[in-house]
């Protein structure tokens, strides 16, 4: 392989039948769904993430330093690159227009007129198709699925905060949840056994990236599920929902889709990135309530009987009522301002968690896709560029970028070869002739290709026509009529 440091044992071009044992994957094939604990040691010793935690700039740098490009193409290698870099930041543009188009109907930060009715048909379609669309853009992000029915891989009884959280998974009609990064981090905390005296390091398991898609059930379908599962009459089962859905916001409802990605997520705190978490009391703070509480009542209740023997007098009697009543106060505030304590907490940290919502994130996610798109394609292109390769051997040419990458960057990732090969092959960059031989345009000539792809965008652009939905008629009137 045609790179520093990096050589490849194997034949330049092949005529073997083994094309076959290599598919190309398509850009939109299925998303790598989480199987097992991420951050349980199996994990960390098996599995490698396909994330490149390194820029494009750092990586072009040294792909086109000019001692690895014969014949002086490093110059042209980087400016096909750049060229590169601008046409699939664009290829992602289109697509963000097409998802942000999809997404108006449900979004709930839209401050634009409503000129469009959607039946539940139709709003059920572009639902799916949001779904879908956001997949491909996490897959492309190099992002993993967690699968709702599996998600105790990622949720644990342990706090990172100190909290003690609980999310009910039921009430949401469409529920995603992606990350990347699975890490584990290092914080220096007091250490309770030195009478926090002495600093202890504590390793906290985080995803770098949290991502989660949600929309809520509609109030009446989740009624008939309480029913059918407490078994219970329908106002119980209203007044049961009622109070669990008093935990969100009045602005949030089961006509939007809310989408959220956080950072630096600490896997022990995860559920508070729904948004019907319910903080409840650890064990430690129930015994402590209850020894407080039972001592303070008891004592409470001594001093009062002692105090009612004396009927006589009013006033003591006053004074005794008066008194265990303050007690019983005095518990029920220390019991509320703890829960206080516990709120203000999960919205601090959640606060700094917190990287984007609904359409930001898509901005975010395609910008990420086109980045980690773009620098897979870099690295191939370095290779294919330089040799003749036979498909048959892709999978050595796999094992050379990821080797290139552990010695340069010290970084242990899964190159996505295939995913690669399909985008080049998909722009005419890379050709593949009968035999397998992947042949690749020099720089100078894939510059100028690139080149006319630009040239032609704009004569090939489609024109976007919305399937579902009807105009209002009278958006006027009614605009000026709330004027």
């Amino acid at each position: 392989m045609a790179m520093a440091g990096v050589s490849r044992d194997v034949p330049a071009s092949s005529s073997t039948a083994g094309a076959a044992d290599t598919p190309e994957a398509a850009p939109g094939a299925v998303v790598a769904v989480a199987a097992e604990d991420p951050h349980s040691e199996a994990a960390v010793g098996s599995r490698r993430e396909k994330f490149l935690p390194v820029t494009r700039h750092a990586l072009m740098d040294r792909l086109t330093a000019a001692n690895l490009w014969p014949n002086g193409d490093a110059v042209q290698a980087r400016r096909f690159l750049r060229y590169l870099d601008y046409w699939r930041r664009h290829s992602y543009a289109v697509k963000l227009l097409d998802l942000e188009q999809t997404y108006e109907p449900f979004s709930p930060d839209s401050d634009l007129l409503k000129t469009r009715t959607f039946s539940a048909e139709e709003r059920a379609i572009m639902q799916k198709r949001l779904v879908q669309q956001m997949a491909e853009l996490l897959q492309q992000g190099n992002f993993t699925r967690v699968d709702p029915s599996n998600v105790h891989f990622i949720l644990t009884k342990d706090s990172a905060y100190g909290l003690d959280l609980e999310v009910d998974l039921e009430a949401f009609e469409e529920i995603q949840i992606y990350y990347r990064g699975a890490t584990t981090i290092t914080e220096r905390r007091r250490d309770v056994r030195k009478a926090y005296m002495r600093w202890r390091e504590v390793k906290i398991p985080v995803f770098q990236r949290m991502f989660l898609l949600f929309k809520l059930k509609p109030f009446d379908v989740r009624v008939r599920e309480v029913m059918a599962e407490r078994k219970i009459e329908q106002k119980e089962a209203e007044k049961f929902v009622r109070h669990l859905r008093g935990l969100l916001p009045v602005t949030v409802t089961s006509d939007c889709v809310y989408i959220k990605l956080f950072k630096n997520m600490p896997r022990s705190d995860v559920e508070m990135i729904f948004p019907n978490t319910k903080v409840r009391f650890r064990l430690f703070d129930k015994v402590k309530f209850g020894v407080s509480a039972g001592s303070g009542v008891g004592m409470g209740v001594v001093g009062t009987v002692g105090k009612l023997a004396m009927l006589s007098n009013p006033y003591t009697l006053a004074a005794a009522v008066a008194g265990f009543g303050g007690i019983a106060l005095r518990q029920a505030t220390n019991f509320l301002n703890q829960r206080t304590r516990y709120m203000v907490v999960l919205a601090q940290n959640l606060y700094f968690h917190a990287m984007a919502d609904n359409r930001g994130v898509m901005t975010l996610l395609a910008d990420r896709a086109a980045e980690e798109d773009i620098k897979e394609e870099m690295l191939l292109y370095s290779v294919l560029a330089k040799e003749r390769v036979n498909i048959a051997n892709l999978r050595h040419v796999d094992e050379a970028i990821e080797q290139y990458l552990a010695t340069t960057f010290g970084i242990d990732v899964d190159f996505d070869v295939d995913d690669a090969l399909a985008r080049l092959k998909q722009e005419g960059i890379v050709t593949e002739l009968p035999d397998g031989t992947l042949e690749t345009l020099p720089p100078h000539e894939a510059a100028l290709h690139i080149d006319k792809l630009w040239d032609a965008c704009l004569d090939n652009l489609p024109d976007t026509v919305v399937e579902e939905g009807k105009e209002i008629e009278g958006v006027a009137d009614a605009a000026g009529a709330r004027h």
